[in-house]
């Protein structure tokens, strides 16, 4: 199983250093990173809590791993499935949110995987942060700004998401056709989607950013965007264009 499909020639070194964690604003938070095989997650908790972090993830892992033993079809598909209420949680949340999105349900594991973790976590800690490539889980008691890492294009690391603490628990979620390893159809360099679910903003961000190729497909993709349900705001950044839709509050960050 991976979290992502497909690598970039020449952009792919700046993603897997991890370069855009830099642009998270809450440092208040107790930071720490727990990774197995593709799953990556940088955390921030109110302390430490790494062994049961990687405890969450281990078994996010399994129950969507032996799902896909038995339907191999779930890794690969790009349209959405239908519902299996034999499957495990995690995997019904991929399906209901692929379904929202018409999109493949693997466009969703990231952010499934972050909620989930994060669930966990928050049994543990009153506030939590967790990305994962990218889509974040945010679950606050203070205002928070996530900033947005576009690759090359101008407003990356100058822009950025300001969720109010009683908008959360929430997913804030960037996908890239120009940025890093996951399969895009489209050419943006970042589109974030924020919604109460984080695993239907990443399947989102990945139906979203499919649309934009060019400066004159980010409106009409933005008109999509509110035909998803459940999505609460987009951003859409490509190279110097940049469009809003719903709810987000833009705020300025610094670059690192």
């Amino acid at each position: 199983m991976a979290d992502s499909s497909r690598r970039r020639k020449g952009e792919v070194q700046e993603y897997l250093t991890r370069t855009y964690r830099d642009f998270s604003v809450r440092g208040d938070l107790t930071a720490f990173s727990v990774s197995r095989e593709e799953t990556d997650l940088y955390i921030r908790a109110e302390r430490d809590l790494s062994q049961p972090a990687l405890q969450a993830v281990l078994y996010c892992r399994k129950e969507i791993e032996e799902y896909i033993l038995v339907h191999p079809v779930f890794r690969t598909v790009l349209h959405p499935l239908p519902p299996d209420p034999k499957a495990p949680a995690i995997v019904r949340h991929m399906l209901a949110a692929a379904e929202k999105a018409r999109v493949g349900p693997m466009a969703a594991v990231a952010g499934a995987i972050a909620e989930h973790v994060g669930r966990e976590l928050a049994r543990l800690s009153k506030e939590v942060i967790v990305e994962n490539g990218g889509d974040i889980y945010l679950n606050t008691r203070k205002p928070t700004t996530v900033g947005i890492f576009a690759g090359k294009a101008a407003l990356s690391g100058r822009i950025g998401v300001r969720i109010p603490q009683e908008r959360t628990p929430c997913g804030i979620c960037t996908s890239s056709g120009t940025v890093g390893p996951s399969l895009s159809f489209g050419r943006a360099d970042a589109v974030t989607v924020w919604a109460p679910d984080t695993a239907l903003a990443d399947a989102a961000a990945t139906a979203i950013g499919n649309l934009i190729s060019g400066p004159g497909d980010i409106e009409p993709a933005l008109e999509k965007a509110g035909q998803i349900p459940g999505l609460l705001g987009v951003v859409a950044i490509l190279g110097d264009k940049v469009g809003l839709w719903g709810e987000m509050e833009i705020v300025r960050t610094s670059p690192k």
